[in-house]
């Protein structure tokens, strides 16, 4: 039984990952907007010399304002879309998607296929059904070891994704999953692959949890109050509402890990952010509180479709293996 559920869970990750990958790049694009740009009050006007006398009076030097540029304007996720596409090539939108497949191979197969070995033992017998709160934990647990598992993947992802709005000059350039893997270790060090693994792992287990637990536990109530028979309608219900409660939960935690993850560590420089804390508090303090919701229409987009072809495809996977 347990292999099994290993076996569902990475087959409707992968198809669910895939298919999803563009909205995925764009939400990505979305988080980094604004990154370069952190405004420092103390020199709100700079000074450069306008006449220079070639005598020593009072006048000597005489400075003019330089104008400071604003802020880059921020767009939404149809125009980074249709910029990546013009730029880049639609065949951009798919950027990384290898390192997407192979983070559902580890991260979500371990994910899916731990979480549906708790919830089979932890059911309770004589109801046939899980408290909420053991499938919280459930999810918890599962999210945590199969982002552990699944980090390298995921950190290749983020930067293949972010790699297009880089100048040509300062582009990465991997040319797959496994090349961004190899490059990360020769040029970084092995510990590179597991950058930002305490927020993938914190992040898994907020999104596993609430996706995960409120799917089954909506999908109970949906069967039990006799709205809707087992079938497709339910199954696509239960999932656009854990999409929706996967979004709101993570997004924070998810903007900080991909700029952690993306971030550039140059030999003998300090690193733009010291930790999870420091680009989270350098974050909402050049951007905004709200920053930490960027890219968050990309997110539900992606996380409803995703969490709907996630479980519709497992449940039709599950009823093609039930003999085995």
């Amino acid at each position: 039984m347990g292999l099994k559920g290993f076996v569902e869970g990475g087959i409707a990750s992968i198809v669910a990952g895939a298919s999803t990958h563009p909205l995925d790049l764009i939400k990505v694009r979305m988080q980094l907007q604004g990154e370069s740009y952190l405004p420092n009050p103390a020199s709100i006007q700079a000074f450069r010399p306008a006449i220079a006398f070639n005598t020593v009076s009072a006048a000597g030097n005489i400075s003019l304002p330089v104008e400071i540029p604003p802020p880059p304007s921020r767009v939404g996720p149809i125009s980074i879309g249709s910029r990546v596409i013009q730029s880049e090539g639609v065949s951009a939108l798919f950027t990384g998607v290898s390192a997407t497949i192979l983070r559902q191979t580890l991260y979500s197969t371990t994910r899916m296929g731990l979480y549906d070995i708790l919830k089979h033992k932890w059911t309770e017998q004589d109801t046939g059904s899980m408290p909420l709160l053991r499938k919280i934990l459930a999810g918890l647990i599962s999210g945590g070891v199969g982002a552990a598992v699944g980090n390298p993947a995921d950190v290749a992802m983020v930067r293949m994704q972010a790699d297009g709005r880089l100048p040509i000059d300062q582009r990465r350039n991997y040319k797959s999953v496994f090349d961004a893997l190899t490059q990360m270790s020769k040029q970084e060090g092995i510990a590179s692959l597991w950058r930002g693994s305490s927020l993938t792992v914190n992040r898994a287990m907020i999104v596993t949890a609430s996706q995960l637990a409120s799917y089954d536990q909506i999908k109970e109530i949906i069967l039990q109050k006799g709205v809707m028979n087992d079938g497709i309608g339910t199954h696509v219900t239960a999932s656009f509402a854990a999409g929706f409660v996967a979004s709101v939960a993570s997004n924070p935690i998810d903007v900080i890990k991909t700029r952690v993850m993306n971030m550039k560590v140059e030999a003998g420089a300090e690193p733009p952010y010291k930790g999870a804390l420091d680009c989270a508090m350098k974050t909402v303090r050049a951007e905004g509180p709200m920053a930490l919701y960027k890219g968050f229409i990309p997110t539900i987009s992606r996380q409803g479709p995703f969490t709907v072809v996630l479980f519709v495809t497992l449940e039709q996977v599950r009823k093609l293996l039930k003999d085995f």
